[in-house]
């Protein structure tokens, strides 16, 4: 029996798995030195962390970058406005192993604030950023004005850019609730709702120094809070205990010891 016909099948089978797969390889890339001297002067949360945490960081902030298109619509954007986005959507995912936002193609940065229909200009504007649907799925929206300000020593507790990066979190279980399930372990999830709603009503009793905006709904509070344990995790952990041990079981991250 002749078997060189099918020699030649299984060679040029072989050779077609190795140009798909080199095809999906990505180039590994590093930050300069310029890029991390500019997360040093601008982002907490790096600066907080120590060597090999610094070099984690920086490697998630370069494979992002790689991965995913940011462009500025009406402006000229910098490399640091590149690397607060970057940074926002690290730092919610930092302690999780080869996380990617498959849900996430590119971020449109705005100079200012916008309205439902995207407009920049004139009007009324209070949104400062937008994770897509429908036709935007794929896309968030970002005040670059917002952003800038997330990262600032004047922002307190609020960060746009990291919380529309936990909406996008939120999302990839495929509903925006409040309720990330392939974040959070299911014993947590009643309790955190419970936890979740009464907080909403002392906030309405303005009993509680959590965001206003965080009673719009349940997404909404948990992008909120959020952002308060990243930015002052130590005060969140001080004055709402068991809120800041769920986010720190769901995110992996126990900030106010580290």
């Amino acid at each position: 029996m002749n078997y060189t016909p099918y020699l030649i099948l299984v060679v040029a089978f072989i050779v077609a798995l190795y140009f798909i797969f080199r095809k999906k390889k990505l180039v590994v890339v590093s930050l300069s030195e310029a890029d991390k001297q500019l997360l040093a002067s601008n982002v907490d949360f790096y600066i907080r962390l120590d060597g090999n945490k610094k070099e984690l960081f920086e490697q998630k902030v370069a494979d992002f970058l790689v991965t995913t298109k940011i462009e500025g619509v009406g402006l000229e954007i910098t490399q640091l406005d590149r690397l607060l986005v970057a940074a926002s959507a690290v730092i919610p995912i930092f302690s999780f192993t080869d996380w990617k936002y498959k849900n996430l193609s590119n971020v449109v940065l705005y100079p200012d604030t916008f309205n439902q229909d995207f407009q920049f200009e004139d009007g009324e504007r209070n949104i400062m950023g937008m994770v897509g649907t429908g036709f935007m799925n794929g896309q968030m929206i970002l005040s670059l004005a917002a952003l800038r300000h997330g990262f600032s020593k004047s922002a307190g507790m609020e960060n746009t850019g990291i919380h529309e990066f936990v909406h996008l979190l939120d999302k990839s279980d495929g509903a925006t609730d409040g309720v990330p399930e392939n974040l959070m372990a299911h014993e947590y999830t009643l309790p955190w709702l419970k936890m979740m709603h009464e907080e909403i009503e002392r906030i309405k009793e303005d009993k509680s120094d959590i965001n206003p905006y965080a009673i719009t709904n349940q997404a909404e509070f948990f992008a909120v809070v959020s952002e308060y344990f990243f930015e002052q995790p130590e005060i969140l952990k001080d004055k709402h205990p068991e809120l800041y041990l769920i986010l720190s079981k769901t995110f992996g991250q126990n900030l106010a010891e580290e």
